[in-house]
């Protein structure tokens, strides 16, 4: 059975026999679905409070997310990624055990749980738990009081992620509600609102609930220097906490009775259900399970599916049959022995930890130090919903390569016991199980039953070690086990295993060079041996699978070292008078990244006592669609209903680089059942290209390909599971073309460029350098990186039927865009195209010219057919197709004097264009016009060319062009600080703009904002007392270096045309007195709509309460430009400011008759004497002008300054870092909503901040995206979010004529991200010093651990084998 809680309806449960039973509580209602082996009987009544479905032929195909979506529409649960990694589709699924009693709930995702596997559970969903309708959950209210949403795709699945917790620990501590939220990712926020939602619940309140030392952070701050100081608290008003609803465990949704019934006293028995292709067997019995597998050896056994699952959907592999046992107490076991633990194949790995905690607390150190190994690394092990789904024999059975548990457990010498109908078997969990050995491997009919993991011995050590790209939620590029006993206490080896995962196709294990150091002492001597045997034992080949294969080398002899010290440590400890203590500095090589509970500080501005109390500008209001975020409720564009009889459109896209397509072969994909029509380029004839900025972008591509991902044609079928089929079943014979150009250094050696080149000079560049003291040439990589944005892609296009009428509801930014292509398109003027958006998942620049694409080829799909179309891209190909931010190359030489000032420089970006033209032009003339950053160049030459590549075209994303080409000007100043021996954060100062000056293309700056956002940084960062304890820890410890840095922000707004930054918006007042507004800009998580209602109630000045804002549409604001470059509010603020106005100038007579009237009142007044209650309003945008020629302009409308300093702590052995603290400094001219501004600085930072360290592209040497979800590409997680993150704004000090003299902040705090890049730098350039390397430090962007660890050369990195470039084929190239 399955049962969905939902608050609004009330339905009727019937058993297997037909009689009805009414739902057991009236409290609230469920959906139950019993099923039978055949089919659920739930038939439809007449009763409109009761909904019954008949559902026959479970399919075991389909999982959990399309079943709620589509069957049930329950459209709270969101699609992510389709592979558990994102969170979005969480839900919480009850079981009760009947042996136990107890119930257990647990996260799970919706996308890798089978509809099969879920007899007897209970389901709850996020609309379950609390709705607008009827009364919304603490959890609900408290995300979004604490404004800890914005697009609201992620925020259904943190909800159902915090109430699950909450369900097992009402009273967490924040350490558990972060770890439950590890496996939930946000693209927006930046986690810090979520985890002050997580406060709220905690049970002890404060800045990080631990006291070190009896000390509180608070007042011990960082390394003993004092903490934030001015402004240290959060503003009481941000979030009302003492409003929100109380949590009151004894008023959550009971587990339902009947389920306990049946669980109780239904006889159990195999379940089997069959679908069109795969048949799903549940036996209930061991007994069951071995006949199953008698029948089919071949069949996985299944019980999380987090393994099989993500092959079925990602690699192709398909299984007839699929073994699921339900319930087998055996598999669940929980044994003490004499010898050890024997563990449940069945459990969970959350059981696995919660089993493993207790034992550690029960039994004696030296017993439990295996136990202790698995637990570290069960604490990261993916996330919290998968470790819950996920099995350990599942884990140890699967033998993935990258396995954190398998080299412990191998290590830990664990056996595996085996059941088949022949008996009871014992096998090893060895090196020939790992690799499959069929001595040594379970036989086809065989199960895995328990696991026996030994207690530990005294004198026997073990320990676990990994390195991910993420510290959390995040496959381990190399982990490993180690375990050394010496037998006595005499330090000589008598048993030693080692084992590794990530450094070849299974689990290695260094059997080998473990024997030959057996008998040897623990010392240096040995150390040297056993790296070098390691080495030589666990060779990697230089172009291994997944790369970075010195890097991984490098891990293996680093966590050797890491585990000699370990085990060194503990042996001084056991035994000081034989065993030498480890030097003071070698000590902190043993601990864990600087770790403490996050907490922040923000100090918003003050309203000014003249503000009347009713407006709201100027107030924290919670996000417009914040609680119905939380509570499922907000619709996104794959969230509307069907339109019957509606088909769904899947792309086919090519393989290949540069080719020719000899032949496209369709007849298989249309001969397959449901499949409608396949869209190529013939049927676009005439219409196949659509001119976005110089050069027309094609739609299709049938004849020839210049990348992969490019679209070759669309198959239309009546489901998402047939087309996606069928698109598969499309025949592409290709023929390679020449040349191939991938990289930025291919292009400009092919001579690859894009037609057009910027150049801005100012001054007299090649004077200046005669002039100079020195003169330095660098340069400097920095890589693309993902939108990454919650909701793919995502459209549905309605034909009207009626005079060639067509509605397009679209995920997009561009509405106007999207009209023109699809009226262009279809051969139709834009009156009959109309493109509506109610709010975007996320977008950062990435719903523009692509989504105008396949929108226009849906389009056209749906016009040629008569029928709704619907097309949602899946992750991985929405990551492939739609590319992201340009990868840059910049090139810099710069001539200054001893002191720092830099007096010339000549820069050159070039940037990875892609196949097409797409936005690349606009970024890299946005790259110039902002290349100085905060600094006063007297002279300066910046060119710019975009490269013509076979990638996919690059676009706009967040910052657009400035994050780039600001990290390739701060690199160069980094260095000129190095030569002229100062520090960085001197160089920076003393070239930074005075107040009154002139940029390069002589717009005039007042920069004394700047300048003051500096100093307030500086000042309350502690900077100076933080650096020298930053130097004081570093000569104090070898392993783990700190690094801090400050970096200013000068970053200009305005679209550099009048014409582009023109706005409309319309505004109605209905006779009640209500308001509804519409404008032109897109809500996509910034809280655009919200504060138009801000603009338009206290123009109006009546209550928010009494304004509504539907969505956007060009039905009602046409030709509005795209939303982007942080303009989207003050624009269309402007036009509603105006529209109001021109409706209060209106009813002004009507208003001064009865000044005290209601605007109902007022309302039925004006319609009385024929007095428009409907105004348009209307901005013509800021004045802008740039003349290339003269290289002189006033491209920008004003410029948003600041300054972020930011601590970090690296460890040299791994290359992992923490962020420790950052401040941040803004200045935003008078916010219109200080908890808006807020998240956008804090979600722009921590995306930046991926983007500098962890967000990695990666491409194969024949041009194919390796990185296509959430497993291969990380951004940061809540693990990610700064120890501490202080936040201020500078109080408002300049009027401007810009809305009520605000500043858009949606773009520059991405810069801010640097901050993390250039601490890194510090702290290695520290690593590096101490080790005698001072020739100049040259990192590219992301600063990645594989970087990290690489730039902090020692013994360990010189040893490593070393691989000639250009004598192998590397597994992946630098773009």
């Amino acid at each position: 059975m399955l049962f969905f809680p939902i608050q609004a309806t009330h339905i009727l449960f019937l058993h297997e026999n037909g009689a009805s039973v009414d739902s057991p509580s009236p409290s609230y209602a469920i959906i139950k679905i019993s099923f039978s082996c055949k089919w659920h009987k739930l038939k439809p009544k007449s009763d409109s409070n009761k909904i019954q479905v008949i559902e026959k032929n479970v399919d075991p195909e389909t999982m959990l997310l399309p079943y709620l979506r589509k069957k049930l529409r329950l459209t709270g649960t969101k699609y992510g990624c389709g592979g558990g990694g994102c969170g979005a589709c969480t839900v919480m699924i009850s079981r009760y055990n009947p042996i136990t009693k107890k119930i257990r709930h647990y996260p799970a995702n919706a996308c890798l749980t089978p509809i099969c596997s879920l007899h007897g559970a209970a389901v709850t969903t996020v609309e379950g738990i609390g709705s607008t309708k009827a009364r919304i959950h603490p959890v609900q209210e408290r995300i979004a009081k604490c404004h800890g949403t914005q697009c609201g795709f992620c925020t259904p699945g943190m909800v159902m992620s915090i109430y699950t917790l909450l369900r097992n620990h009402p009273e967490p501590t924040l350490d558990q509600l972060t770890d439950a939220l590890a496996g939930n990712l946000c693209r927006c926020t930046g986690y810090r609102p979520i985890i002050d939602t997580c406060k709220t619940f905690c049970k002890t309140s404060g800045c990080c609930q631990s006291k070190e030392n009896g000390v509180c952070c608070l007042d011990q701050g960082v390394n003993g220097v004092p903490g934030f100081g001015e402004g240290n608290e959060t503003s009481p008003n941000l979030f009302p906490e003492e409003e929100f609803l109380p949590l009151d465990p004894t008023q959550e949704l009971i587990f339902p009775p009947e389920l306990m019934i049946m669980a109780e006293k239904q006889p159990q028995r195999t379940r089997v259900f069959s679908g069109d292709r795969m048949t799903w067997i549940s036996p209930v019995t061991l007994k069951e399970l071995l006949e199953a597998k008698v029948k089919y050896p071949q069949a996985p056994v299944v019980m999380g599916n987090t393994s099989v699952g993500p092959d079925m959907k990602f690699k192709g592999v398909f299984h007839p049959v699929i073994i699921s046992p339900d319930r087998i107490e055996e598999l669940s076991v929980v044994n003490y022995a004499d010898n050890g633990l024997t563990l449940g194949a069945g459990l969970s790995l959350a059981q696995l930890k919660d089993i493993l905690a207790e034992v550690i607390q029960k039994l004696p150190e030296e017993k439990t130090q295996t136990y202790h190994a698995l637990l570290k690394h069960l604490g990261t092990l993916a996330g919290s919903q998968i470790r819950n789904m996920a099995s350990l024999g599942g884990h140890i059975v699967s033998r993935h390569l990258d396995s954190d548990l398998n080299p412990l457990l191998a290590v830990g010498n664990c056996t595996l016991n085996l059941l088949s109908k022949e008996g009871e078997r014992q096998i090893p969990l060895n090196e020939q199980f790992l690799k499959k050995c069929p001595r040594a491997d379970l036989k086809p009919e065989e199960i895995l039953v328990s696991v026996n993991i030994p207690y530990s011995r005294k004198w026997e050590f073990v320990s676990a070690f990994r390195q991910a790209q993420r510290q959390q939620n995040a496959l381990a590029i190399v982990n490993s086990g180690m375990r050394v006993f010496f037998g006595e206490g005499d330090g000589v080896i008598r048993e030693l295993s080692i084992a590794y995962g990530g450094v070849g196709p299974t689990t290695v294990c260094a059997k080998n060079s473990c024997q030959k150091l057996i008998g040897r002492p623990w010392n240096e001597e040995m150390l040297d041996a056993a790296c070098r045997l390691l080495l030589d034992e666990v060779s990697l080949p230089a172009g291994a699978p997944g790369g970075q294969v010195e890097f991984k080398r490098t891990l293996i002899v680093s966590f050797l070292f890491k585990f000699y010290l370990k085990v060194s440590q503990t042996l001084k400890t056991m035994d000081p008078v034989h065993y030498p203590g480890l030097a003071d500095k070698y000590e902190s090589a043993l601990e864990d990244l600087h770790s403490r509970h996050d907490w922040g500080t923000f100090r918003l501005q003050n309203v000014g006592p003249k503000q009347l109390p009713q407006d709201p500008i100027g107030h924290p209001i919670m996000h417009l669609s914040g609680i119905n975020h939380a509570t499922g409720e907000a619709i996104y564009c794959d969230d509307m209903p069907a339109v019957d009889p509606e088909l769904f459109l899947a792309f086919v896209t090519s393989s290949r680089a540069h080719a020719k397509i000899v032949s496209l072969d369709l007849s298989e994909a249309l001969s397959l059942p449901g499949v409608v029509d396949i869209v190529t380029e013939e049927h676009l004839r005439g219409v196949n290209s659509f001119c976005f900025v110089t050069e027309p972008e094609k739609l299709l591509g049938t004849e020839e390909v210049s990348c992969v991902g490019q679209l070759v044609c669309a198959v239309i079928a009546d489901s998402e599971v047939q087309a996606k089929r069928a698109a598969k079943r499309v025949k592409i014979v290709y023929q390679d073309l020449e040349p191939l150009i991938l990289t930025i250094e291919e292009a400009i050696q092919h001579n690859s460029f894009f037609e057009g080149e910027w150049k801005l000079e100012c001054g007299n560049v090649d004077e200046a350098f005669k002039v100079v003291d020195q003169i330095l040439e660098g340069e400097v990589h920095v890589g693309g990186q993902e939108h990454f944005y919650m909701e793919t892609q995502s459209m549905l296009v309605v034909p009207k039927g009626e005079d060639q009428e067509i509605d397009v509801y679209v995920s997009t930014q561009f509405p106007k865009y999207v009209q023109l292509i699809v009226a262009s398109t279809l051969k139709l003027p834009a009156n009959k195209v109309m493109c509506h958006v109610k709010r975007l998942g996320g977008a950062f620049g990435g719903k523009s010219v692509k989504t105008g694409i396949m929108a226009a080829i849906t389009a056209f799909a749906a016009n040629k057919h008569g029928r709704a179309v619907r097309c949602i891209l899946e992750r991985g190909e929405d990551m492939l197709i739609t590319a992201g931010r340009h990868p840059y190359l910049g090139k810099y030489k710069a001539g200054f004097m001893k002191d720092g000032r830099i007096l010339a420089l000549d820069v050159e970006h070039y940037s990875n264009g892609g196949t097409s033209l797409d936005e690349s032009l606009l970024v890299m003339e946005q790259g110039v016009l902002k290349v100085e950053n905060a600094y006063k160049f007297p002279n300066l030459r910046c060119r710019a060319r975009a490269c013509r590549t076979n990638l996919p075209s690059n676009t706009a994303l967040r910052g657009f062009g400035f994050p780039q080409a600001g990290l390739i000007t701060e690199s160069c100043i980094t260095e000129v600080a190095a030569r002229c021996g100062l520090s960085p954060e001197k160089v920076r100062t003393i070239n930074m703009y005075s107040e009154i000056d002139q940029t390069p293309y002589k717009q005039e700056i007042n920069a004394k904002n700047l300048i003051q956002c500096w100093k307030e940084c500086m000042a309350k960062s502690s900077y100076s007392l933080r650096k020298v304890a930053v130097e004081k820890f570093n000569s104090e410890n070898y392993w783990k270096k700190k690094g801090l840095a400050i970096i200013p922000l000068k970053f200009p707004v305005g679209f550099g045309s009048v014409a582009l930054g023109q706005a409309a918006a319309l505004v109605h007042i209905y006779l009640d007195g209500s308001v509804l507004v519409t404008h032109g800009g897109i809500e996509m998580g910034q809280g655009v709509h919200t504060k138009m209602i801000q603009v338009a109630s206290r123009e109006l000045r009546m209550p928010m309460s009494s304004v509504h804002l539907r969505g956007t549409s060009t039905e009602t604001v046409p030709n509005a430009y795209t939303s982007g470059a942080s303009l989207v509010a003050d624009l269309n603020g402007l036009a509603v400011k105006d529209a109001c106005q021109t409706l209060l100038k209106r009813l002004e007579p009507i208003i001064s008759k009865n000044p005290r009237g209601t605007w109902k009142d007022w309302a039925q007044a004006a319609f009385d004497e024929s007095i428009s209650l409907s105004a348009t309003g209307y901005f013509r945008g800021y004045e802008a002008n740039m003349n290339w020629e003269t290289g002189e302009g006033h491209p920008f409308e004003y410029f948003v300054f600041g300054a972020a300093c930011s601590e970090v702590e690296i460890d040299c052995l791994t290359g992992a870092h923490k962020n420790i603290r950052t401040d941040i400094v803004m200045d935003i001219g008078y916010s219109i909503n200080p908890a808006l501004d807020r998240g956008q600085v804090e979600g722009a930072f921590i995306q930046g901040m991926g983007l500098y360290t962890i967000e990695e592209l990666k491409y194969s040497p024949q041009g194919v995206l390796y990185t296509r979800g959430p497993n291969q590409y990380k951004i940061p997680a809540i693990c990610d979010v700064p120890t501490e993150l202080h936040i201020s704004f500078l109080p408002p000090s300049q009027n401007s004529n810009t809305l009520y003299s605000s500043k858009g902040l949606g773009e520059s705090g991405v810069f801010l991200g640097c901050s993390v890049f250039f601490a890194i730098h510090d702290a290695v350039n520290a690593a590096r010093q101490e080790r005698g390397l001072c020739g100049p430090l040259k990192l590219n962007s992301p600063l990645t651990p594989e970087k990290i660890r690489m730039a902090c050369e020692d013994k360990f990195t010189e040893m490593i084998p070393r691989d000639e470039p250009g004598s192998y084929v590397p597994w992946n190239i630098l773009i």
